[in-house]
């Protein structure tokens, strides 16, 4: 049987037209900070493209010059939605995780990393031996602390500017709870001790304005598929110098100014080029592009209090039952983005999540969200918070975004009710 992807209705609250988000009749999608469903944006500018695709920087053709057009357009559109400067680089990357790994192979000889046990596996794993990883805080304030005395404490008996190359990396919204993480106090922090700062933005990105300029901070890594553009693209922007220092991401055609008979006879290209060897990903860009053209000319602010709305019913629908412990990291009422992940107390949350998309067309996410010792610290405390002895080792996560619904939330709280 083939489905046939259609918009559902819009609701009076919910931007319309190119903000219409894609999805199959019948199906509650609360997975968003999983893959965002496909904006009609992304959707459009890509069909758009389609039939004059080809080649990028690799031709003179009509056909070849107008993509490679739409590729340097859709990184300067990408670049101007997240407040890049002027002299940063805007790097196409698959996704988040990539951007990050780039920028872990670009650091400096010596660099240290610091960042917090709070973070997803993208932003723990791809940084180097010897880096610092600090407790995760109970609150915002928590963290600026801890921060403030582990980057004291490196750069004790060093001359800041030269000795210790140090790059703070933090998430910008929990993937696990939605909290957001104090960004612009951390990168004040991070400049007092002569660090530099890069945010993970991918949860935080869909759901709110993030500019670079304004956090002051260096780097910035952003998904295309939690940008309601799931066609492949990620970017890492920021400093121009660690990126155009640093070997190629990627050695291949297109990194290069010059190859040479012998063997290491290469010059490698500087700017963005230089981490993008091979044929880029050109829909994946254009798609990524028209999404944040089309939100940069919404009214965030108010896609913001309609999301927050609808994030409040949703959690106090699961503090209304019973039998449902919401996790959190920092106090109730922190700041976050439209996720929320809980257990049902005595039920495996596989199962549950099974039973939900069989029985109810509902999609939630259920394990430790590739962030395995944040979800496992909070399973802990939510136990010895409810004081429940039957929580299961994995919790569910329901997230929302452009096209969610009063009645999708109802639907699944509904749905958890019967579980009790």
């Amino acid at each position: 049987m083939t489905l046939t992807l259609v918009p559902p209705p819009v609701p009076s609250r919910a931007a319309a037209g190119p903000l219409d988000v894609l999805g199959v009749p019948g199906q509650i999608n609360l997975d968003y900070a999983a893959t965002a469903p496909c904006a009609r944006a992304a959707a459009d500018a890509v069909a758009e493209l389609l039939p004059w695709y080809a080649s990028v920087h690799r031709g003179a053709g009509a056909l070849s010059r107008r993509c490679t057009l739409a590729y340097e357009r859709a990184r300067q559109t990408v670049g101007d939605f997240v407040g890049a400067r002027a002299d940063d680089h805007v790097v196409f990357t698959r996704n988040t995780t990539d951007a990050l790994n780039l920028l872990a192979r670009a650091l400096p000889p010596g660099a240290t990393v610091v960042t917090f046990g709070g973070e997803h596996h993208a932003n723990l794993l791809p940084w180097p031996r010897g880096s610092v990883r600090l407790p995760v805080p109970e609150d915002p304030a928590g963290a600026v602390r801890a921060l403030d005395a582990a980057l004291g404490e490196l750069r004790r008996g060093t001359t800041p500017d030269r000795d210790l190359p140090v790059l703070v990396a933090v998430t910008g919204a929990s993937n696990v709870t939605g909290e957001r993480w104090p960004v612009a106090e951390l990168a004040r922090v991070a400049r007092r001790h002569w660090a530099r700062i890069a945010v993970d933005a991918a949860q935080l990105a869909p759901h709110a304005p993030v500019d670079l300029h304004v956090l002051d901070v260096d780097y910035l890594a952003v998904s295309g598929h939690k940008l309601y553009a799931p066609f492949g693209a990620g970017v890492l922007v920021g400093r121009a110098d660690w990126l155009d220092a640093a070997p190629p991401y990627l050695a291949g055609g297109g990194a290069t100014s010059h190859v040479g008979a012998a063997t290491h006879d290469v010059r490698w290209a500087t700017g963005p080029a230089r981490h993008e060897a091979g044929t880029p990903n050109l829909l994946g860009a254009v798609a990524l592009a028209a999404v944040c053209g089309a939100l940069s000319g919404a009214d965030r602010a108010a896609l913001h209090d309609a999301e927050q709305a609808l994030l409040a019913r949703l959690r106090d629908g699961i503090a209304a039952l019973p039998h449902v412990v919401e996790l959190r990291t920092f106090g109730p009422d922190a700041p976050r983005v439209g996720i929320a992940s809980f257990v049902v107390a005595g039920r495996d949350s596989a199962e549950v999540a099974a039973h939900l998309a069989a029985h109810h067309d509902i999609g939630v996410r259920d394990g430790l969200f590739c962030a395995h010792p944040l979800a496992r610290r909070l399973l802990t405390e939510a136990a010895g918070r409810s004081g429940r002895r039957d929580l299961p080792p994995t919790a569910l996560r329901a997230s929302i975004g452009l096209g969610s619904t009063e009645e999708h939330v109802d639907a699944l709280l509904a749905a958890l009710a019967t579980l009790g």
